[in-house]
């Protein structure tokens, strides 16, 4: 095989929700939820939890990642709401997106079944760690601008787009690995490394790492390797995969959520200076060459060099960008239509600032500014990781 780009390692099927408040108001009158108890740090170990942790989330304006105590909680509450079934995880959607350009990639996946069969890129090369069929769905949810739950004592708008990912996957907390991808890297170019968040067991991460350690000795001199952060069930695994995997990272990606769960603080995401000393923290804590931030305003390398990464950059918000005004459907035109399109004033008088501090170690592009109505926020940070590593390899 010879392919440029590689993405590893886990993949899922997605129950997609079409959001609807009639069906949240709904669920807070039947379960009789206060305002007072809505929490989006909440363990959901039931449907009531689900609902108290998605508002939450909401009122906060905040996207991110949670674990529930089982798969039959996400099919109950999906079967309430219209829905599409896709293919994801990092490296699955980052796929999707590159292929949208004509490209490529081989792929490591933990999951299959006929879905992920239907879904897959059909030229894809890949290879699977599980043997047999499984089926583990992530919950997906998304509110726009503006919407509203009004039920009994709660009155919720949301203040901007965002997304949420519940799951109880078997698949990701286990994250076999297998062997044979090395056969499928040894001319890649790039390669991702995604998926590990989930692992709950510190013995069987330790494990998996290792053998990832292993596959990385057939890359070819000079390849970059690309670690995707996540929202981790145990946060201090983070460090167990910089301490395993540290030296050999070149990039290190995160969006802002998962920077601000790093410093345990909020970040002005338009203030240069609280960027500026967010990222030079950041970047004490994780022991990477090169820190990439991706948010909606704009995306960031900070590190030495950080100029070289600009294409990348560039190619990434592009992406993102036409995924969210596009959803599944963007094409190739719509790509180039908004790799020319202006960033607002806001977002591009926030890119000189960062792009004025000396020493090259920092690197910035806005985000062309696009109707936000009817955006998708599903998938926008994997549709940056496909854009950036497409522009590494060009």
């Amino acid at each position: 095989m010879s392919e440029k780009i590689a993405l590893g390692f886990c993949n899922n099927i997605d129950f997609e929700i079409v959001w609807s408040a009639k069906v949240v108001e709904d669920l807070v009158r039947e379960y009789q939820i206060d305002a007072e108890e809505i929490n989006a740090g909440c363990f959901v170990e039931s449907e009531r939890d689900l609902v108290l942790s998605i508002l939450g989330f909401m009122r906060a304006g905040e996207g991110g990642e949670r674990f529930v105590a089982s798969s039959d909680i996400i099919e109950q509450f999906a079967a309430r709401f219209e829905k599409k079934v896709t293919l994801g995880g990092t490296s699955a959607r980052a796929a999707i997106a590159m292929r949208k350009l004509g490209q490529s990639a081989a792929l490591h996946l933990i999951t299959q079944n006929d879905q992920v069969r239907r879904l897959v890129p059909p030229d894809n090369p890949y290879v699977c760690s599980n043997e047999g069929d499984s089926f583990y769905p992530h919950l997906i949810v998304q509110f726009g601008l503006g919407d509203r739950v009004r039920a009994d004592s709660i009155d919720i708008r949301a203040r901007q787009s965002n997304r949420l990912i519940y799951h109880c996957n078997a698949d990701r907390i286990a994250m076999r690995v297998n062997p044979d991808f090395a056969d499928l890297i040894s001319a890649a170019q790039v390669l991702l490394i995604s998926g590990f968040n989930a692992m709950q067991d510190k013995r069987l991460l330790a494990d998996r790492l290792a053998v990832v350690s292993s596959l990385m000795k057939r890359l070819p001199a000079g390849a970059k390797v690309y670690l995707e952060d996540g929202g981790y069930y145990n946060p201090s695994f983070r460090q167990a995969v910089y301490q395993t995997l540290g030296r050999r990272i070149s990039v290190f990606g995160m969006n802002e959520d998962e920077m601000q769960d790093h410093l345990k603080r909020k970040v002005a995401l338009l203030d240069a200076d609280q960027v500026r000393k967010a990222l030079e923290e950041l970047n004490r804590l994780i022991p990477a060459q090169s820190i990439v931030l991706h948010t909606k305003h704009w995306a960031l390398v900070h590190g030495k060099g950080a100029s070289q990464y600009a294409a990348a950059l560039k190619a990434g918000v592009t992406m993102a960008t036409a995924r969210f005004r596009y959803g599944d459907d963007f094409t190739r035109q719509h790509y180039d239509a908004i790799e020319s399109g202006a960033p607002n004033d806001e977002n591009a008088a926030f890119a000189r600032a960062i792009n004025s501090t000396a020493g090259d170690r920092f690197c910035c592009v806005p985000v062309a500014d696009v109707p936000q109505g009817s955006g998708t926020t599903i998938g926008l940070g994997d549709a940056f990781v496909g854009g950036f590593l497409l522009a590494l390899t060009a």
